[in-house]
Formats: C-alpha cells, sequence, structure tokens
C-alpha cells in the first residue's frame, strides 16, 4: 500500500523524518510525500508520533466511484477535500467536494460537506472535524490521484505538552515537542524499550517525546535546575493515563558535563539539541559571533568526543547545534563535519535532500538550529 504525508512546515526537514523511518520516500510536490512500510510492517503508520506530518493518507487504487461504493451504508457522512493539484484553488475543490456529494447521494447517503475557504483543509479543520474515522473522511486529490486520510496530527495534544507543563523555562529556550520527535525519529526506528539519551535535557521536551514513542530515557544537564524540571515533567506525564507505554520509563536523570560525564550504559540511540549560545533579537555583530561560534564549536566537539567512547558501532545520534541569520538573510552555521567524521562519526546521507536542507527556523529567527544525523563508525 502506498501512503501520502502532507509535509509540515518544514518539508525538507519532514522528508528526511520519513526517510529514517519509512522505504521508497519519493517528493510529490513541495509538501507532499509518497512512501511505503516494510514488508513485515504490520497496521498504518502512527501519526502521532511523526512530528513533521501534518495529515497520513493512503492512495485509493479503485475508481473513485468504486471507492464510494465501499463506504458504510449507513449513518451521515461528513467528506472534506483538499486538492494539492497545480492550478487547485477553493473554487475548484469545492466543485469536486459537490461532485463527490452527488455521487454519494445517488448512493443513498447523507452527506455534509465541509466547506473550503483554500484549496486544502487546514489541520485544524480537519482534526476538530475528525476527518478520518467511519463516516467522516478527507479525500486529498493530487492530479488524477485520490488518497483517504487515517491519521491528522493531534495539535491539542502538542500544546497540552508544551504549555501545560509544570517546569517550563523560556530564558533557555523553548524545544518544540514537534521538533524533539523529528530529532528522535531522525535516529530511525528501534525496538520498544530502547534506551534513549539526551545529555543536554534542559525541560525534557526529548525525554517526554521518547517515553511516549515507548523508549526507556536517560537524560542530563549541566543545570541542576534543568535536572529538577526534567524530572517533574517526566513525573507529570507518566500520571496521564494511558499515554506512556508499558515499554518506556525513566532510567534516570542527572546533573553533568556533556563533555566529561560517563552515563550507564546501555545508550541505544542519542537526540538532543546541544547548547545554542545565547538568546539574540537580532544579527549579531561579527566578534559576537566569533565568541559564540567559538563557545557552542567547542562545546559540541566536547560531548562528541566523550559520547563516542561510551557507545558501540552504529549507534544513531542525532543532534541539534545552532545557526546564526546574518544581515543578508543567509544562515551561518558552526561547519563541523569533518571534524566530527575525525571523532568517530558518519554523517548520514539523505536519498532526496543535503545538508544544507536540514536548517529549523522560523521567518526571520535569528539562533535557527542546524540538524546533523550521525552514526557511530
Amino acid at each position: 500500500m502506498k501512503y501520502l504525508a502532507v509535509l509540515g512546515r518544514q518539508p525538507k526537514i519532514s522528508l528526511a523524518e520519513l526517510e529514517s523511518l519509512f522505504e521508497n520516500v519519493q517528493p510529490a510536490g513541495e509538501t507532499l510525500a509518497e512512501f511505503s512500510l516494510s514488508n513485515d510492517s504490520s497496521g498504518f503508520p502512527d501519526i502521532q508520533r511523526l512530528g513533521g506530518t501534518l495529515k497520513l493518507a493512503y492512495r485509493i487504487e479503485l475508481p473513485i466511484v468504486q471507492f464510494l461504493k465501499t463506504l458504510p451504508p449507513e449513518g451521515k457522512i461528513t467528506l472534506g477535500l483538499s486538492d494539492y493539484s497545480v492550478g487547485a484553488s477553493a473554487f475548484k475543490a469545492q466543485g469536486e467536494a459537490l461532485k463527490l456529494k452527488r455521487i454519494l447521494t445517488k448512493l443513498k447517503h447523507s452527506v455534509r460537506v465541509v466547506p473550503n475557504k483554500a484549496p486544502i483543509l487546514s489541520t485544524a479543520t480537519s482534526f476538530h472535524n475528525h476527518l478520518w474515522t467511519d463516516n467522516k473522511l478527507e479525500l486529498i486529490k493530487y492530479g488524477k490521484t485520490f488518497y483517504r486520510v487515517i491519521g491528522v496530527q493531534n495539535i491539542d495534544a502538542y500544546t497540552k505538552r508544551d504549555q501545560v507543563r509544570p517546569a517550563r523555562d523560556a530564558k533557555v529556550g523553548m524545544l518544540p515537542p514537534k521538533l524533539a520527535q523529528i530529532l528522535i525519529n531522525l535516529c530511525g526506528e528501534l525496538p520498544s524499550g530502547s534506551v534513549l539519551l539526551d545529555p543536554f535535557c534542559g525541560t525534557g521536551v526529548v525525554l517526554q517525546e521518547g517515553m511516549l514513542m515507548g523508549y526507556k530515557v536517560k537524560g542530563s544537564d549541566l543545570s541542576e535546575r534543568m535536572v529538577e524540571y526534567s524530572e517533574r515533567n517526566l513525573q507529570w506525564l507518566t500520571k496521564m493515563e494511558g499515554l506512556v507505554p508499558k515499554s518506556a520509563g525513566v532510567v534516570t536523570v542527572e546533573q553533568g558535563d556533556a563533555a566529561s560525564l560517563e552515563w550507564q550504559s546501555p545508550i541505544d540511540l542519542v537526540a538532543c539539541e546541544t547548547y545554542l549560545g545565547q538568546p539574540m533579537s537580532s544579527a549579531p555583530a561579527e566578534i559576537k559571533l566569533k565568541q559564540e561560534k567559538q563557545e557552542c564549536r567547542s562545546i559540541v566537539l566536547g560531548f562528541l568526543k566523550n559520547l563516542a567512547s561510551q557507545i558501540t558501532s552504529d549507534t544513531p545520534v542525532t543532534i541539534a547545534v545552532p545557526a546564526w541569520l546574518r544581515n543578508n538573510g543567509e544562515y551561518e552555521r558552526l561547519n563541523l563535519l569533518d571534524e566530527i567524521q575525525n571523532l568517530g562519526y558518519n554523517v548520514k546521507r539523505f536519498r532526496n535532500l543535503g545538508q544544507k536542507d536540514l536548517l529549523y527556523h522560523r521567518d526571520g529567527q535569528v539562533v535557527a538550529r542546524e540538524i546533523i544525523v550521525l552514526r557511530k563508525k
């Protein structure tokens, strides 16, 4: 079965996430990608663990009229349509939806069409209308091909995990839960119960998302206060009934310098946002940038050197390091790849994108995150 992913605001990074988890990933337009599952996979992919995917759908292989005949014969149908075709418009999408409604009406269905204010239904519209259930469906049209949506990102759950956690600190930067999921997924899919390490755990966002994926987690941070915050947030998460899989749990959260701390083995995967330097509201002067780069470079390389002796060959490591906005609108990076490889790591190469594409930022954000995906040699 072929699946379709509607990619998030950073489509190249979303594409890298899919490549790390699935097979035969191919871009389909700027914000879509098709992929398939491995032969030993069962069931649908779980969109709630994909930080970079807004909607998941499967390709409808039947003619659309024949597909509509397979819908449950009873109950009112709620129908939404998103059109990603070249030249799509809200008017055309609404017209296509009404055309499908007429077919369903002839099949004796009562139908409500979700109105199109744009060619594409927003994630919020799809989610709050539950357009992935038996009698409530969203169809995606791309050219002459139709897909049926099987999952939509739970935007309310992300907001809760981001903003309702008991311990938050805006001064140290806020790692979005979606980005934390992406960092973990870029390590590939490992068995439930594998041990995830975050050596710069901050308030524990990577650790919480790792637990929700079924991993055992361990974290460390230079700041005792951040260790306390992580512990409080993970305790809060474990009390949310039914969310944390039985395979997950907290191994340890401890205070220590990532450049010298000896972590308890085993370590099956590593995902983290390293030190990003000082918060900035405007592009830094050259002398300030030079100082920031030297400090961040020293911390990142010191950590990776220390880690290399504590993990086994082929252990996946994903890190987010800083990049700074310059006055010309471009981002200046640490340019660490050669030095990282000399420390005993291979840099992962992706089929559909390059390292230059792995830059995570909002428009105008001064300190961006460059994502680097590694494997221990």
